[in-house]
């Protein structure tokens, strides 16, 4: 239940934050361009708090913290008739360029934010793993990477965290994309090498990513030492014993934590049964286990009842510079987020990318309280990353949203005339039926997430 109120509270601070942000960039351009403001709403719905300034604008705070808007005196949307002296702060009056200034600022200041919000994680210093890889098998031992390797460059790009690392892995084995690694071995000795992405099969996800390359970080191998047995369970029958280290597996080497569940998967295929060998007490015993089908994560898998020790990883590096030397990083990795982002939307669109990767409300939610918990320092990472995800949302050129506008005002400067108000009206139905869409696509995927 903590679990569920810190996810909602850390939902309401993250939405406050930048949706205020992102409706105060509309309202104080659209006050620079002279038009009036009525209404400047963090949330929907019934009012809980509101006072109205000396220029006649409401400031709401509403009960629905999912949004927020800016309402702007219009002639097309007032029940009345607009007092002549009150035309010229009318929206629909503007110049085309302060209508597209307006549509545009929103956005613009949550890239401000997301900039600002880097620079003051950079400045804080957040904690993180070094990229050292620890236990390598499949495609990246084929690569030639090797345990203890340092990853410093991926396609050219510098890595200093084991979060940088993943970010762009993860990215390029969702799209399938080969990658140019330049590592670092134990001694310093520096060579490069290319990991084979493409060769993933289809059916690898985001999460399977990494068990499918063979890349476990350093700070996460460990021997693969039995910590908990079931009651019942075909280890129990077995004779395994907590604080056996296997070994080998039906014949196969088990060297880290990580190899146990496929190598059952390999080896007891049509529920044979497998030879153990594991080291108790300095010795090597040896088993004979008859792994069970069940349904585990959302899949069948062979299973013999196990828990493997789990590691507890320190963080080992920080990320720290002082004010000056964090502008220059923080403008970096907001440009290296937005390449992400758009190479993630890129694969989507095309079908490279599973659209299971579209996250709702309730990933962010939950992302939100874990990223909180964490520190002040990943909090603010992750209100950057989701300030950019709302910039670039928002130019997206779909109407009903900013980029939507700004399409129509790119028309009405290239033929000299506005948009059709029937042509509008269509284009808010169709913006609206593909909102709902990609918002009821990425609820589904959420509910599947807890589901699984």
């Amino acid at each position: 239940m903590n679990a569920f109120f810190g996810s909602v509270w850390w939902l309401i601070v993250t939405m406050g934050v930048l949706v205020t942000f992102h409706e105060f960039g509309h309202f104080i351009v659209a006050r620079r361009c002279g038009v009036r403001v009525l209404r400047f709403s963090v949330g929907f719905g019934p009012a809980l708090w509101s006072r109205v300034d000396r220029h006649g604008t409401e400031f709401v705070v509403a009960a629905i913290p999912l949004g927020g808007y800016v309402k702007m005196l219009d002639e097309r949307e007032m029940e009345g008739v607009v007092d002549p002296e009150e035309l010229q702060g009318a929206h629909n009056r503007q110049p085309v360029a302060n209508r597209m200034a307006i549509s545009a600022a929103g956005p613009v200041f949550n890239l401000v934010f997301t900039v600002f919000a880097f620079w003051l994680m950079f400045v804080i210093g957040k904690p993180d793993y070094q990229p050292i890889v620890g236990h390598v098998d499949r495609i990246a031992a084929s690569a030639g990477l090797q345990s203890g390797d340092r990853i410093t460059a991926i396609d050219g790009h510098e890595v200093e965290t084991w979060t940088d690392a993943s970010v762009e892995i993860i990215q390029a084995g969702i799209n399938r994309h080969d990658l140019a690694l330049a590592v670092a071995d134990r001694d310093g000795r520096m060579r490069e090498l290319r990991l084979p992405l493409s060769k993933l099969p289809p059916s690898v996800g985001e999460k399977d990513v990494f068990a499918a390359i063979g890349i476990v970080p350093q700070q996460w191998s460990l021997p693969p030492t039995v910590a908990s047995i079931e009651p019942g369970s075909a280890a129990e029958s077995a004779g395994l014993k907590v604080g056996d280290r296997f070994l080998s597996i039906g014949g196969e080497s088990a060297n880290d934590r990580s190899d146990v569940p496929a190598i059952i998967q390999r080896h007891a295929e049509g529920g044979r049964a497998i030879r153990l060998e594991v080291l108790r007490d300095g010795a090597m015993v040896a088993l004979d286990a008859k792994p069970v089908r069940r349904e585990q994560d959302g899949r069948t898998a062979w299973v013999l009842g196990i828990g493997m020790e789990v590691p507890q990883p320190k963080y080992d590096a920080t990320l720290h510079y002082g004010p000056l030397a964090a502008i220059p990083k923080a403008l970096d990795e907001t440009w290296q987020r937005t390449r992400q982002t758009l190479t993630m939307l890129w694969g989507m669109v095309s079908g490279q990318a599973s659209l299971k990767n579209l996250s709702g409300v309730i990933t962010i939610a939950q992302a939100a309280n874990g990223y909180a918990q964490l520190g002040i320092a990943w909090f603010l990472d992750f209100l950057a990353i989701i300030s950019l995800s709302l910039a670039i949302l928002n130019l997206l050129p779909i109407p009903v949203l900013d980029g939507g506008h700004l399409l129509y005002y790119l028309i009405e400067m290239i033929k000299g005339s506005p948009v059709s108000e029937r042509m509008q009206i269509a284009g808010q139905y169709v913006g609206l039926t593909l909102l709902m869409a990609l918002m009821g696509l990425a609820f589904y995927n959420d509910i599947l997430r807890i589901a699984s």
